[in-house]
């Protein structure tokens, strides 16, 4: 009985988990310029530059942060922003 609810949360809980971690992780190696992100904060930028440990992301015009990859968490090229 034991056994079975290890196996059962193992296929709900921690490995689709695993999954989106390493599908994140693709993504975030994947990143080049000019690709439209959204940060962690819930900012929407364009990255403008990339390097291996960070990345600069324009939030505006003349306006950049420089942000480390793992806090990029999405593409935005499909969300419409004004």
């Amino acid at each position: 009985m034991f056994g079975l609810i290890i196996v059962v949360f193992y296929f709900f809980m921690i490995r689709p988990q695993m999954k989106r971690q390493k599908e994140l992780r693709k993504f975030q190696e994947s990143l080049g310029k000019g690709d439209k992100v959204i940060i962690a904060g819930g900012i929407y930028g364009k990255i403008i530059e990339i390097k291996d440990e960070y990345a600069v992301v324009e939030i505006d015009s003349n306006t950049t942060v420089k942000v480390i990859k793992s806090t990029i968490i999405r593409d935005a090229s499909d969300i419409q922003t004004r």
